[in-house]
């Protein structure tokens, strides 16, 4: 059976990685940690969060690197709000934002208004240029339910996009065979996952790269540059920071990861292998 990494055009053993940095638009130290981590740094994709206030700015700064969408649904913070793009009142709070946890959309969402809110998203970021080049879920609010699943799924088909899922041992845990689903619709996605606790990369991707398994693994982080603006949006800051650090500026991370005999891609060819067949 051809393997992941020899339809991307490598060998079953070779060991491969994405790097993705995640909420691309959330704000501007956001965008400035995303691009230079991607521009200077070890980082091979990104992904865009839609409804966020800094999207549009992500958006003309936009040079062609390998962007996805942070498919959202949820808003976390006390004091900084973004809120849906269409008209979906069962996807706003109290206070006219997105929900704050994953269990408030579970609990309250219309299936049909996150459908077009995420159909939305995505064609917005069509729509201001991006070339995009998969799908993933801010807060995993849409792989851990069946019935978001199948609109995650259903937007992948649709848009022939491949998508971020957590590794083969989860599915036990989730409830459901999500990485058979997708297989079945002919949808890419890694074949490994390392799942980061909040924010905060550092330990999981080192401790990682020391036992790299063949095939596709992703690793992902938050990176964004130390302003008064962070500061005072995110409560983690600091370690907001320091992924921008670690992917952007930290020589030994660089080493390591040269030293594991990791070849770096991006989404963009799983993508391309996907809409090939």
């Amino acid at each position: 059976m051809t393997t992941l990494a020899e339809r991307l055009g490598f060998t079953s053993d070779d060991r491969i990685l994405i790097i993705n940095c995640d909420d691309l638009g959330m704000c501007h130290a956001a965008n400035e940690g995303v691009y230079e981590s991607m521009r200077s740094g070890l980082a091979t994709s990104a992904s865009l969060m839609v409804p966020c206030a800094w999207a549009r700015q992500a958006s003309a700064g936009y040079m062609g690197e390998d962007v996805g969408v942070h498919l959202t649904l949820n808003s976390e913070w006390d004091t900084y709000r973004w809120s849906p793009i269409t008209s979906a009142p069962s996807l706003l709070d109290g206070d006219g934002g997105f929900p704050r946890t994953v269990a408030d959309t579970w609990d309250h969402a219309d299936l049909d208004e996150v459908r077009r809110e995420l159909r939305a998203q995505v064609e917005r970021a069509v729509l201001w240029g991006f070339d995009v080049s998969h799908l993933d879920s801010h807060m995993g609010t849409l792989q851990l339910r069946p019935e978001f699943f199948d609109i995650y799924l259903e937007l992948a088909v649709d848009f022939g996009l491949p998508l971020r899922l957590s590794g083969a041992s989860t599915e036990h845990h989730i409830g459901f065979p999500f990485r058979r689903l997708a297989a079945q619709e002919g949808v890419l996605f890694p074949d490994h996952f390392v799942y980061t606790p909040g924010v905060g990369a550092r330990r999981a991707v080192e401790k990682a790269l020391f036992a790299l398994p063949a095939g596709v693994t992703e690793f992902y982080a938050h990176p964004a540059t130390d302003t008064p603006e962070l500061r005072a949006l995110a409560p983690d800051w600091a370690r907001r920071v320091d992924d921008h650090h670690l992917l952007a500026h930290d020589t030994g991370f660089k080493a390591m990861v040269e030293r594991s005999g990791a070849k770096l891609v991006g989404y963009r060819l799983l993508r391309d292998a996907m809409r090939a067949g």
